[in-house]
């Protein structure tokens, strides 16, 4: 995830390029084409629907996508947030609105699990995913001061006792990979949950717990300045700005751990419909200003955003992961 700083700066960013891009779609509705595909957007406005806080990750990600999509698809787009119960509000407030194209639902892990768990109406068979946003890996890091200079010193110190990691919640995206990795490489452990990633790293840095596993984006200022150190990518190609840092799949665990942000509509939506819909997002994000947004948080165009074909077998996978994680953590029946 971003870091919170990195976030209000983009925020600012993000809400003057609207500006513009509001100003221009505007003098393109005087005469251009309002049909995509076909498919004409342009009787109302596309709602995003966020289940977090306005200023957050989430909502700043929808904002920068819409910058160029609202000029793709000739339509206007605004952001809606509909909080409480992890993603429950969001999800059953879709479920209430026609399958027309015109309310997407932006999508993290939190949703997953919220559906897995069952606090909300929606499963994952109602939604089909239009466009990957976002592919944000996750490192395993230790202190700079740690023993641990390897994952191999660190599975030995586990021998000896349970090591205490960091993680944003219990049955959160961390501790859903810990439990993968533990389980795949014998590491004993003990989960110390801190809310947020940021909050992590300070326990990290303070000595409180032994490692815990940041998104890259969060970990990279740290990992510049050695003060973590990070033993694996948890992911199956290396990282071109980490040439040197390790995966878990080349290491023989097969575990991937990343958070995602991407958008979907309900499944019952005319197919014409969501590929157009994917087609305009997908063009959105691959543009510079898009691009721009994902290089400060150190990811890139390729590894991240993705098309329906490509988005929703990664979101019907990662449901499927979830569930059965979140079994064996005893969280689920």
């Amino acid at each position: 995830m971003i870091p919170n700083h990195m976030i209000k700066k983009l925020a600012l960013a993000a809400c003057a390029s609207l500006v513009l891009s509001t100003t221009a779609m505007a003098a393109s509705h005087s005469g251009g084409e309002k049909k995509k595909d076909g498919i004409d957007f342009s009787k109302k406005p596309i709602e995003v629907v966020i289940h977090a806080s306005y200023g957050g990750g989430t909502d700043v990600t929808a904002r920068m996508m819409m910058i160029r999509s609202r000029r793709n698809l000739d339509t206007d787009m605004f952001v809606s947030s509909k909080r409480g119960g992890s993603g429950g509000q969001a999800q059953n407030y879709v479920l209430s609105k026609p399958a027309d194209g015109h309310t997407i639902i932006a999508l993290t892990q939190s949703h997953l699990y919220t559906m897995a768990q069952g606090k909300s109406d929606m499963k994952i068979d109602d939604i089909v995913g239009i466009a990957r946003a976002m592919d944000d890996p996750t490192f395993l890091v230790v202190g700079a001061k740690s023993e641990a200079k390897t994952l191999e010193d660190l599975i030995a110190m586990s021998k000896k006792r349970a090591l205490n990691f960091g993680v944003a919640q219990v049955g959160g995206t961390e501790h859903i990979g810990l439990a993968q990795l533990g389980k795949e490489a014998g590491i004993n452990f003990k989960v110390v949950p801190f809310g947020s990633g940021g909050e992590m790293l300070t326990a990290l840095l303070s000595g409180a717990i032994d490692a815990t596993l940041p998104n890259v984006s969060e970990a990279v200022t740290l990992v510049a300045d050695g003060s973590v150190i990070p033993l694996v990518l948890m992911a199956e190609e290396r990282l071109d700005d980490y040439p040197d840092i390790r995966t878990s799949y080349e290491m023989g665990y097969p575990v991937k751990t990343s958070t995602t942000r991407g958008y979907a509509v309900l499944a019952t939506t005319p197919q014409p419909v969501i590929d157009a819909l994917s087609e305009a997002l997908v063009k959105a994000m691959k543009h510079e200003v898009f691009a721009n947004y994902l290089a400060t948080a150190g990811l890139k165009v390729d590894s991240s955003v993705a098309g329906t074909e490509v988005w929703d077998k990664h979101l019907k996978e990662e449901y499927v992961k979830a569930s059965e994680a979140l079994k064996e953590l005893g969280i689920i029946k």
